[in-house]
């Protein structure tokens, strides 16, 4: 028998989660005058997706423009005005009251055109809002508003959802008595998570344990977790069911043997262990971790050792057979089991 490492892991069922999701709609009243999205596009961070009238705030900024243009000849003329009564009030041809209330007009005027520069600002923002743009990378969903209709700021349906897909998250649950092991390889570094089809059968992506939540939830006894997958080639697509395989531990060089092996008697576990004269002989183990059809044998055989995967229901104690090599498992683990033979 041959030992290797053996990789421990934990399966439950997860559902596909987009990595952001925005719902985006309009922040100013308007009418939308262009649509420039098709329904279910992969749209890039910044493009323009909706187009709302802008008129009615264009109209207004240049408002703004004007007033600030306007109070900035007017405190330009304020402003001359005061260098020449400081001049007269040198000669004594000016009171100092005039002077100061001259003064306190320039000022007057620059708290206004700060207040003019405000009014621009919003009104620049107005301008911009008619504009929406994607404020992320992925793909639109259906259109909730189609282009001439009237959208206002306090709608609650949003005009469409945007959801990022590459990288996309998993959220998946295990068991609560798992919560230890899974901290402690978190805290070790890199944690492997694989996301399998529904029944089991498929790969769909390699990724990473990206969080463990910070509670238990105590009605199911499970803890909920999410990972994070590159998902380059699409497979994952949010709210798709999936199985799941976390790699929590990595078992150093310890015996394993096909499931087939084991065998249930009244004493226990046990296996059938064929010796050099080719008897068979009923030997008592150990299990610990089992996975992907092989089990790890912690007490009971020994490297070297031949142990029966088939028939075993035809044989006893000192039974002689005819070893065969055993044909693969369909899904082997990286490690060497015992030498398995089939019982004639």
């Amino acid at each position: 028998m041959k030992t290797s490492d053996f990789p421990v892991y934990l399966s439950g069922l997860g559902t596909v989660q987009p990595y952001d999701t925005v719902t985006l709609s309009s922040r100013v009243d308007g009418q939308i005058t262009k649509v420039a999205f098709k329904q279910g596009q992969m749209v890039a961070e910044g493009d323009i997706l909706v187009q709302i009238d802008p008129r009615p705030y264009q109209a207004a900024l240049d408002q703004a423009l004007a007033k600030k243009a306007q109070d900035e000849a007017s405190l330009e003329d304020a402003q001359r005005n005061l260098r020449r009564y400081g001049s007269l009030e040198k000669q004594d041809f000016a009171s100092r009251q005039q002077f100061d209330t001259q003064g306190s007009t320039v000022d007057q005027l620059v708290a206004q055109i700060k207040g003019d520069q405000a009014t621009i600002d919003n009104a620049q923002t107005q301008v911009d809002y008619t504009t929406i743009r994607s404020p992320l990378a992925g793909k639109t969903g259906f259109r909730l508003v189609d282009p001439g209709n009237i959208v206002h700021a306090t709608d609650t349906t949003g005009i469409v959802t945007v959801v990022k897909l590459r990288p996309i998250s998993v959220v998946f649950t295990a068991p609560e008595e798992d919560v230890p092991r899974i901290n402690k390889a978190l805290t070790a570094g890199s944690v492997p998570v694989t996301a399998l089809s529904s029944d089991g059968t498929q790969t769909l992506s390699e990724g990473m344990l990206a969080l463990v939540n910070n509670a238990v939830d105590q009605a199911s006894g499970t803890i909920r977790m999410k990972a994070t997958f590159e998902n380059t080639d699409g497979a994952l697509w949010p709210g798709l069911s999936v199985s799941t395989r976390l790699l929590v531990e990595t078992l150093k060089q310890v015996t394993v043997v096909p499931d087939d092996a084991v065998q249930h008697g009244p004493n226990g576990l046990f296996a059938y262990v064929v010796g050099n004269d080719n008897k068979v002989g009923a030997q008592n183990i150990t299990v610990g971790q089992e996975d992907s059809g092989q089990s790890v044998v912690l007490k009971g055989l020994s490297p070297g050792q031949k142990v029966v995967t088939e028939g075993q229901y035809r044989l006893q104690q000192g039974a002689l057979v005819q070893p065969s090599e055993a044909s693969s498992p369909s899904t082997p683990v990286p490690a060497a089991p015992t030498s398995p033979v089939k019982a004639p």
